[in-house]
């Protein structure tokens, strides 16, 4: 049964929310039963999820959060108070889902629900079951056309907007941005992150047109960072989007009693995997961060810089992409500060190639550039090959060669 979940996912991205529209109708809506927060944005929003989801926690609600993609688990996309939804709880799902799948596409082939769209209705079941109080909803891609845009939420945030994904949302910031504010509801309050002039103006023009009131994070800290809780996670980008957290937890209604302790617990609580994430293999530092965009470039520059001169040592850095229009920038980054760079191909589709990678690094790099795979660079759970001993180790890159190295950590296999 699962194996057939995995087989939709297999035939891509089916982008539009017609299909999400039938399947809720037919579910009788379980998305309308639990108060949500929607958050998209083009990087930050799955950090900003789960600060503001534990911020709810903290203020004593049980909460629903939705993410995507996994990195180890698929029903790490599914959880109740920070609690995935096990292999078996999976299955029973599939199972009953699939003829509630099977009789929509019998009416009409082209409703057939997708991978993506058969998840969005298993964490809409399992949060209206499990009785939540609140759910905080990420958009999987994009906004306007996504499947989880058939909610109404209590808060609309939109973290930021980059260029990316640029075949389907479009070719400019302000595309883009159109795109990601199409979750904005009517009188629905809207938090904004940091971002472009040209994004921030398209988006308060639909907001202004639709009635919701708009709070940015740019003009709420004005003097940078003041005021803003220190987050468990790293990186002066963490504390943006703690910014973005904290301001969207500011706005949702008083009944939700989000007073400075909550904000302050939840930020100083939150677990999310894979971003600037330090660990110990085999006795030397290897950290983990999904950086796989050009905007997400730009904070691993920053986190990089701040490492070369915090340990006066340049990285050894393992890094795979999805995309050379991704790994060009991620590339141009990682030549400023690897001492040797290996190269891996995730095992995903759209993966780039050796060949590619290697014409994509830019030219006079000096150190080490090999090619690699996430076998050879952890041969087992407790051990690290590549680099000596006093090193630190980065892997950066597709979170999908983020959750192959994870899965590797946690078994080996």
């Amino acid at each position: 049964m699962v194996d057939r979940l995995f087989a939709l996912k297999a035939h891509g991205p089916h982008f539009g929310v017609d299909r999400m529209r039938v399947l809720a109708e037919a579910l009788g809506h379980p998305e309308r039963s639990v108060p949500c927060v929607h958050i998209a944005g083009t990087n930050g929003k799955g950090s900003v999820a789960a600060m503001l989801e534990a911020m709810l926690r903290a203020a004593g609600w049980r909460t629903g959060l939705y993410t995507s993609p996994h990195l180890v688990h698929l029903g790490e996309r599914v959880q109740v108070d920070r609690r995935a939804l096990t292999e078996e709880q999976i299955l029973t799902y599939a199972a009953e889902l699939d003829p509630v799948a099977a009789r929509i596409a019998a009416a009409d082939p082209t409703l057939r629900p997708s991978f993506f769209e058969l998840m969005t209705a298993m964490a809409f079941l399992e949060f209206q079951r499990r009785r939540c109080d609140i759910a905080v909803i990420e958009v999987g891609l994009g906004g306007r056309l996504d499947a989880t845009n058939v909610v109404t939420p209590e808060l609309a945030v939109i973290t930021s907007i980059g260029l990316d994904h640029c075949e389907l949302l479009g070719n400019s910031l302000a595309q883009i941005a159109a795109e990601k504010a199409g979750i904005i509801k009517p009188a629905v309050p809207v938090v904004i992150g940091r971002m472009p002039r040209d994004a921030e103006k398209v988006i308060r023009a639909l907001a202004a047109q639709l009635g919701a009131p708009i709070q940015s994070v740019a003009e709420r800290f004005r003097l940078g960072l003041e005021g803003v809780p220190s987050t468990r996670l790293e990186g002066e980008y963490q504390r943006w989007n703690a910014a973005t957290a904290t301001l969207a937890a500011q706005q949702l209604d008083p009944r939700w009693r989000m007073e400075p302790a909550a904000i302050r617990q939840g930020l100083e609580r939150v677990e999310w995997a894979g971003r600037w994430e330090r660990r110990r293999v085999g006795g030397r530092t290897v950290i983990l961060d999904a950086s796989h965009n050009s905007e997400g470039a730009l904070a691993l520059e920053a986190n990089l810089s701040q490492l070369v001169a915090e340990t006066h040592r340049r990285p050894v850095i393992v890094t795979g992409v999805l995309g050379l229009d991704r790994a060009r920038p991620l590339l141009d980054v990682i030549s400023r500060y690897a001492r040797a760079v290996h190269l891996v191909v995730p095992h995903e589709p759209r993966a780039c190639g050796y060949e590619e990678l290697e014409k994509a690094m830019p030219r006079g790099f000096p150190g080490r550039v090999v090619r690699d795979t996430v076998e050879q660079v952890f041969p087992a759970a407790d051990r690290c090959a590549v680099g000596e001993t006093d090193d630190i180790v980065v892997v950066t890159g597709s979170i999908y060669l983020l959750g192959e190295v994870m899965a590797r950590l946690e078994t080996g296999l």
